[in-house]
């Protein structure tokens, strides 16, 4: 893959990223703007991440007829206009409509990218090209909160989203640099042997750590806002903004995956090491000063995304076929614990508190871990009689 693939990948990228995650910070004055509750703002990303955790399945499927920068475009066209209309929207239920559309588009957005990757590469560079896209969804995910609360704090927050809207415009205009990946060679589709793929061992175990590794990340991260208006009452979406500086660390841990995968002797060392990191950084949440939950970010984000960057660039080195469903999964199963993370914590908060809310994160993290601990390095052989 040329440098002009990459750059354009990575800018599609964070620049998705940048829509899914821009309302975040946002949410407390959402919540004034809409006359709201916080459990009802927190929805506002919950609907996106639901059609995010059903939809690459079949995007995946689709991806074995079609080609990755086909439906790339397409997609795109659809997330640009839905931003155009948030732009314009005075009413909180369109508003939730309007996200939970693009549910639908950003996830046909991120399998095709990570296909066409898979597909585009040489195959001893995808684990390294990997590492870029997720670094890329690292920087997107960051700039998306940071810009979003800067702009709504010096100019009003639907100024984040027209921002945003002519940064796809843009997009679009930056697709039809891409070369085609028609002329390569897809493998031919058998709904039996995916199903086999996706159930086997190292396949299965990597769905569920990662569900469980954005389980915890997506909840702490959607809830953090309103922990940290109760810290500090005075604190402002610009300055929440910046406490998810953290993913700074995770740009630096994706960049660097390969050189830990060779330190540390194999994917599974790296994973299971990025996990531990993650558990160990949840007591710091538990302080009521923002300074040290802003440094704690970085420690967190680091484990969440050396997880990340290690699982999606080996799923995609260990398989050979059917490459749009064995992505599709991991994307939903990526996405459903976002899903249940952005929304099914909230009660424990809302009920119980920060403190029980902290330790249901760690048990889930926990669960991850034992997957984790039981995948098998070893290539899936698909049996020609499925």
């Amino acid at each position: 893959m040329n440098l002009r693939k990459v750059a354009i990948i990575i800018y599609v990228t964070v620049l998705t990223f940048s829509v899914l995650y821009s309302p975040q910070p946002l949410l407390p004055i959402l919540i004034n703007e809409f006359q709201v509750d916080a459990s009802h703002a927190a929805l506002l990303m919950s609907v996106t991440l639901i059609p995010l955790s059903i939809s690459p399945i079949f995007y995946g499927f689709m991806l074995e007829s079609f080609t990755a920068k086909k439906v790339l475009r397409i997609a795109l066209i659809g997330l640009t206009v839905t931003e155009a209309g948030i732009c314009f929207t005075s009413s909180f239920k369109i508003f939730l409509l309007i996200r939970f559309l693009q549910g639908f588009m950003i996830p046909a957005i991120l399998t095709s990218v990570m296909t066409y990757i898979s597909v585009v590469s040489e195959k001893g560079l995808i684990q390294k090209v990997m590492s870029i896209y997720i670094a890329s969804t690292i920087l997107g995910g960051f700039l998306g909160r940071f810009v979003s609360g800067s702009i709504s704090h010096y100019f009003g927050w639907k100024y984040s989203f027209l921002v945003l809207f002519i940064s796809l415009v843009f997009s679009l205009i930056l697709t039809f640099f891409l070369e085609s990946d028609s002329q390569l060679q897809k493998s031919r589709f058998r709904f039996s042997q995916a199903l086999f793929v996706v159930k086997a061992n190292p396949y299965i175990n990597m769905y569920i750590t990662i569900f469980c590794t954005f389980f915890v990340f997506a909840g702490m991260l959607n809830f953090l806002p309103f922990r940290l208006t109760e810290i500090s009452t005075g604190i402002n979406e610009m300055q929440i903004g910046i406490v998810y500086s953290g993913y700074i660390m995770g740009i630096v841990v994706s960049l660097t995956s390969l050189k830990f995968i060779k330190l540390m002797g194999g994917e599974k060392r790296v994973v299971l090491t990025g996990l531990l990191v993650f558990l160990a950084s949840i007591p710091a949440f538990a302080t009521n000063s923002v300074s040290i939950v802003f440094i704690s970010m970085f420690v967190f984000c680091g484990g969440m995304f050396t997880v990340h960057s290690v699982e999606s660039g080996y799923l995609n080195k260990i398989s050979k076929e059917n490459k749009g469903v064995v992505n599709g999964v991991y994307v939903s199963a990526y996405y459903t614990g976002g899903v249940l993370g952005t929304y099914l914590p909230g009660f424990i908060y809302t009920y119980y508190g920060w403190q029980l809310f902290l330790l249901s994160m760690s048990s889930v993290i926990m669960v991850g871990i034992l997957s984790a601990a039981f995948i098998r390095g070893k290539k899936v052989e698909i049996p020609d009689s499925i």
